[in-house]
């Protein structure tokens, strides 16, 4: 199973269809406080929060008590900062899918702890600030899932 982290995520649909997104490929999501918004909000649950059965969604107070208790094998930060395209790295069972907030990405202190290879970019047109996060997560999610073979799906 692969691992997907929300640093600090703000908006409530995004992290619904996150949720969604997670059941439906078998990884678990984890989110890492603060969180702009509480899970229970109408937002949540129309996008996504009815899967929350179907997937495992853990909350950590910081980044710390997230690798304390995971104990990730190899994390991949997704940034626009990244030094390489998400389509270059290799994911193999156990890794993390580390993204930042949508307002404020990662923490410098976060991001520098990640070594410059496993910072991964999605690219785009030039002069463009980001994607959406949800659809971000899709993108190298589905990566990482086709590298896997699709494990688990039909």
């Amino acid at each position: 199973m692969l691992h997907v982290v929300l640093h600090n995520p703000k908006i409530p649909p995004n992290t619904g269809n996150i949720i969604r997104l997670a059941a439906n490929v078998g990884f678990e999501l984890h989110l890492i406080e603060p969180l702009g918004f509480e899970l229970e909000q109408k937002a949540l649950r129309r996008a996504g929060l009815d899967y929350h059965d179907l997937t495992r969604v853990r909350r950590h107070t910081d980044y710390a008590s997230f690798t304390k208790s995971i104990r990730p094998q190899r994390v991949f930060a997704i940034t626009t900062k990244g030094t390489r395209a998400y389509t270059e790295a290799t994911f193999r069972e156990g890794d993390t899918l580390l993204f930042g907030s949508e307002t404020d990405g990662l923490p410098e202190p976060i991001m520098t702890s990640i070594a410059p290879k496993a910072r991964l970019r999605i690219p785009m047109q030039p002069n463009n600030r980001s994607l959406n996060l949800s659809n971000s997560v899709s993108i190298v999610v589905y990566e990482a899932w086709r590298q896997q073979g699709f494990s688990g799906g039909s």
